[in-house]
C-alpha cells in the first residue's frame, strides 16, 4: 500500500512558490469577505499583509491555513491543494493568530512541550527544535514560569515560539508586535527577518514602520480585493501624487515661478518662518523638480534657504490606495 506522502498529489507551480493563491473568494451570507483574490509568495521572502479592519486579512490566513476553505478558487501550499490535503499543508505552516490563545495554567516548557506533543515531535530532532527556539525567541528567562505571570508581550513570544517549533516552511503571523516593549520589537524584528531568510513569512501589522523595516514586499487588501503587490521601496510609485518637495525661499513670484515647471501638479503656501516664504510642491510624475527649482531659483534671483524632497510614510500611501480603491466602487 502506498505511504500517505506518495498520494499527495502537487500541481505545476515553480518550486520557489510556497504560497499561491488563484483566485480565491470566500463569503458569509450576503456579505463577500475575499473577492477573486490572486497572490503568490516565494521562499526566502518576508511580506507584510496590510489592508483596513474589515478589508478581509484574517479570513486570507485562515484560508490559508485551512481553517475556511474556499468557495471559489484554490490555494496551493508547496505545491499542494489545501482544500484537498489539509493534513499537510498544515504541517508546512506556523500560525500566529492575533488573539495568540494560550495555555494560562502551563509552565512555558509545558506549553512548548505540549504543542511538541501535538507536531509528533520525537527524540534528538525534538530537543534540537526546543533548545534552538528557546535561544532564538530569547524565552530562556521565563522558561520554567507560569504562562499567566507573563506580560503581554512575553505572551506574543511564547505564541510565536510556538509557532516555529517545528520548523516548518511557512510562516503566518497576525500582529506579531502587538503588546511588545520598544526592546522587545526590535528583536523580534530581527527574528523574523533571520527567519525569512530561508523559509516562507507573510505578516499583517498596523505599525507600518514594521513593515518598512521588516518587509521587503507588501501586499494591500482593500473590501476583498488585492489593490496593490509592489517591493517596499517601490511603493511610492503607485501614488506618484504624494511626493512632494519642500522649498523655503526668499524672493518674488515665486508661487507663480515654481507652478511653471513642467514636473509641478500645484503649488501649497505654508505659513512663514522669520519673513522666509515656504511652500510645498506637490508633483504629478516620477521627476524629481529639484535641479529645476535651483536654476529658476538663480535665474530668479531667489534666496534658497531649504529644499528637500519630504519622505512619504508607508501609511500616507497605504490610506491613499485603500481610500482611492473605495471611492471607485
Amino acid at each position: 500500500m502506498a505511504s500517505d506522502e506518495s498520494t499527495i498529489k502537487k500541481e505545476d507551480t515553480s518550486a520557489d512558490v510556497t504560497i499561491d493563491v488563484r483566485g480565491v473568494s470566500k463569503g458569509f451570507g450576503p456579505f463577500k469577505a475575499v473577492q477573486n483574490l490572486s497572490f503568490q509568495v516565494n521562499k526566502g521572502e518576508v511580506v507584510g499583509f496590510l489592508g483596513p479592519n474589515g478589508a478581509g486579512k484574517t479570513t486570507t490566513m485562515r484560508l490559508l491555513t485551512s481553517y475556511y476553505t474556499p468557495d471559489t478558487g484554490s490555494i496551493l501550499i508547496n505545491g499542494v491543494d489545501n482544500a484537498e490535503q489539509d493534513l499537510e499543508t498544515r504541517r508546512s505552516i506556523g500560525y500566529l493568530p492575533e488573539n495568540n490563545p494560550l495555555y494560562e495554567d502551563l509552565l512555558v516548557s509545558e506549553y512548548l512541550d505540549f504543542v511538541a506533543d501535538l507536531r509528533g515531535m520525537k527524540g534528538k530532532p525534538r530537543k534540537s527544535n526546543l533548545d534552538r527556539t528557546v535561544e532564538e525567541a530569547g524565552l530562556a528567562e521565563v522558561f520554567h514560569r507560569p504562562i499567566s505571570e507573563l506580560s503581554k508581550g512575553y505572551h506574543q513570544i511564547v505564541g510565536l515560539a510556538a509557532a516555529i517549533l517545528h520548523r516548518p516552511s511557512i510562516l503566518i503571523l497576525d500582529e506579531p508586535t502587538e503588546g511588545l516593549d520598544p526592546n522587545q520589537r526590535i528583536s523580534m524584528r530581527d527574528l523574523v527577518k533571520s527567519l525569512g531568510q530561508d523559509r516562507t513569512v507573510l505578516v499583517t501589522t498596523h505599525v507600518m514602520q514594521e513593515v518598512e523595516t521588516t518587509c521587503e514586499r507588501v501586499l494591500v487588501i482593500n473590501r476583498g480585493k488585492l489593490v496593490a503587490d509592489s517591493p517596499v521601496d517601490e511603493l511610492l510609485q503607485l501614488a506618484p501624487g504624494l511626493r512632494r518637495v519642500y522649498v523655503e525661499v526668499e524672493g518674488e513670484q515665486i508661487e507663480t515661478g515654481l507652478a511653471t515647471l513642467p514636473s509641478v501638479e500645484s503649488v501649497s503656501h505654508l505659513d512663514p518662518i522669520n519673513g522666509r516664504k515656504r511652500y510645498i510642491v506637490n508633483l504629478s510624475g516620477g521627476e524629481d523638480p529639484r535641479p529645476d527649482i535651483f536654476r529658476l531659483a538663480t535665474q530668479k534671483s531667489w534666496t534658497l534657504w531649504d529644499l528637500h524632497e519630504e519622505r512619504m510614510r508607508l501609511e500616507d500611501v497605504f490610506h491613499s490606495l485603500t481610500v482611492e480603491d473605495e471611492t471607485k466602487s
